[in-house]
C-alpha cells in the first residue's frame, strides 16, 4: 500500500451499518450492542428484506438517496417481503453491489442453510444466541469488529455511486 492509499484509509468514516431486521426488540438490542461494541458509524435499519433492497439500490423510497458511507449489511434470514436468500441471491446478483459484505445475523444454525448462504455469496454467517447475555456479548463483539472495518475505496465509489447501479433489480428466485 502506498502513501496516498494510507492516507485515504486513515481518512475513511467508518462503515455504515444496514441493519435489517423485522424484529422490534432485536433491532433495539442490537443497536445498543453495536454501540456498547464501540462502532461510531450510522446504522441504517429496515424491516423487510424489500426495503434492503431497495436502499441499496437507491430505488422506491430510498430513489435519490445516495449512500454517504461505506456499507455492510447485517441480514436477517427469516423476513417480510423478501427474505434474507432472496436479498442474498439480488444484491451478490448485480455487479455494482456484489462487493457489499452481507453478514448474516440470524437464529438459523442449520448447516444446510449456512451453506446455502455462503453459495448465495455472503461473506459471514453469525447465529444469534437464543441466551441474553450471550446475544449482548456476541454483537457486542461484532460492534468492535466493525469499529475497525474498512473497505477499498473502489468498493467505496461503486456503492454510493447512482451511475454504478443500473436500475431495478428483476430477478427469479426459487
Amino acid at each position: 500500500m502506498d502513501q496516498t492509499e494510507e492516507q485515504a484509509t486513515a481518512d475513511q468514516p467508518p462503515v455504515t451499518v444496514l441493519l435489517v431486521e423485522d424484529d422490534p426488540g432485536h433491532t433495539i438490542l442490537i443497536q445498543k450492542n453495536l454501540r456498547r461494541g464501540g462502532f461510531p458509524g450510522n446504522i441504517v435499519t429496515v424491516d423487510n428484506g424489500g426495503r434492503a433492497v431497495d436502499f441499496i439500490l437507491m430505488q422506491g423510497e430510498f430513489a435519490g438517496t445516495a449512500h454517504a458511507d461505506p456499507v455492510v449489511i447485517l441480514l436477517d434470514l427469516n423476513l417480510p417481503v423478501l427474505d434474507g436468500y432472496q436479498v442474498l441471491r439480488i444484491l451478490k446478483h448485480e455487479a455494482a453491489t456484489r462487493h457489499i459484505p452481507i453478514i448474516m445475523l440470524t437464529t438459523t444454525d442449520n448447516p444446510p442453510e449456512i451453506k446455502r448462504c455462503y453459495d448465495l455469496g455472503c461473506n459471514m454467517y453469525v447465529t444469534k444466541p437464543v441466551e441474553y447475555e450471550q446475544f449482548t456479548e456476541a454483537i457486542r463483539s461484532l460492534g468492535a469488529f466493525l469499529a475497525i472495518v474498512r473497505l477499498p475505496a473502489a468498493a467505496l465509489k461503486a456503492a454510493s455511486s447512482p451511475s454504478g447501479s443500473r436500475g431495478p433489480v428483476s430477478c427469479t428466485v426459487p
